[in-house]
């Protein structure tokens, strides 16, 4: 049966995958949707960490702050 998602092969040491085993059963899932889940979840601190990295790029003790009356005008 196709499935409409990709799939993907990777190994993974036993301390691992006894991690993901125990996860899986205690959230009631496949390993495979739990590891899905939790790939995404590090992609979203990933980025989030890369968003935080520009934004403390751009914070600055002298920038010049703008009133909201004044930056809706």
């Amino acid at each position: 049966m196709p499935t409409t998602k990709k799939r993907i092969n990777i190994s993974i040491s036993k301390e691992l995958d006894n991690a993901l085993i125990k996860l899986a059963k205690r959230d009631q899932m496949p390993q495979a949707t739990k590891a899905e889940h939790l790939l995404r979840f590090a992609l979203e601190i990933e980025e989030d960490n890369i968003l935080n990295t520009i934004a403390e790029g751009r914070d600055s003790s002298s920038t010049k702050f703008v009133s909201h009356k004044v930056a809706w005008r």
